[in-house]
């Protein structure tokens, strides 16, 4: 898992580099900065996200989670290329996917973890 957990970081930090030329850029640096950062934890320092970690976590998977609702694609067929190609707002909601299903995947990979080790 960890391995998995580094290239899910490694992509965060691909999508924040290509922000550059955002003109709400350093508002989503800081929303992919997130998940990169508790892939790096679960990665690295997995005894870092127990108890309160755990809990800051779940509030980052519950706020990727709204921000998907917010965010969610108004376009239709938004998952064509030629959709999100030409459409910043399917490729935002598209991105809080992203974020929402690999925070979801880090919090369930270290639950399991715990409930595997006894803990």
């Amino acid at each position: 898992m960890r391995f998995v957990y580094f290239v899910f970081g490694t992509l965060m930090i691909v999508f924040a580099a290509v922000q550059y030329n955002d003109p709400d850029g350093p508002f989503w640096v800081g929303i992919y900065a997130v998940p990169a950062v508790f892939a790096a934890i679960a990665a690295l320092r997995p005894s870092w996200l127990s108890g309160f970690g755990l809990v800051l976590l779940g509030l980052a998977a519950f706020g990727a989670a709204a921000g998907t609702v917010y965010y969610w694609p108004k376009e239709v067929a938004f998952w064509r290329q030629d959709v999100w190609w030409n459409s910043e707002t399917a490729r935002e909601g598209m991105g809080m996917m992203i974020i929402l299903a690999g925070l979801l995947l880090i919090l369930c990979g270290q639950l399991v973890g715990r409930r595997s080790s006894g803990s």
